[in-house]
């Protein structure tokens, strides 16, 4: 099935495209949420229409992105956890945790745009660089210190 994006997705396209995906994953998931439109001949003069108002909110979230990964590009968490006789940390450090202390700094990020190369859980001491994928295009690098709590 053709649909027309109302919203850049990573794994499809940009606000705008003219894509083909399964009927399923149309019917079931992009048109239901608001994502996408049937691409008929109604939906795509009735899309021209509207493309530039679709297209200006989508450069407008790509701003806002941009902007939020300058922002969080010199950010550094610390985290005190709990530990051993020999550093073994009690407990781990999970991307929850660390999307909770970004949102108490007052930063916009869900987890699922907070990717870490160890997982989903730190369970060691040190210095780690974590990745904020915030669009398609735009990634920042944060760090965290994990340190010991004796």
């Amino acid at each position: 099935m053709k649909v027309i994006l109302k919203q850049s997705i990573p794994s499809l396209g940009k606000a705008g495209a003219l894509i083909k995906v399964n009927d399923g994953y149309a019917r079931n998931f992009l048109i239901p949420k608001g994502l996408a439109i049937e691409a008929n001949e109604k939906n795509i003069k009735l899309f021209e229409h509207e493309k530039a108002s679709i297209l200006k909110k989508a450069a407008k979230e790509h701003k806002s992105a941009q902007d939020l990964a300058d922002a969080l590009s010199n950010v550094t968490i610390k985290m005190a956890r709990k530990v051993g006789d020999q550093d073994k940390i009690f407990g781990s450090v999970t991307i929850k945790d660390i999307e909770s202390v970004l949102k108490e700094k007052g930063y916009d990020v869900n987890r699922k745009m907070i990717v870490h190369e160890h997982g989903e859980h730190i369970k060691s001491l040190g210095e780690f660089k974590i990745k904020i994928k915030l669009a398609t295009d735009i990634e920042t690098e944060i760090t965290l210190i994990v340190t010991g709590e004796y």
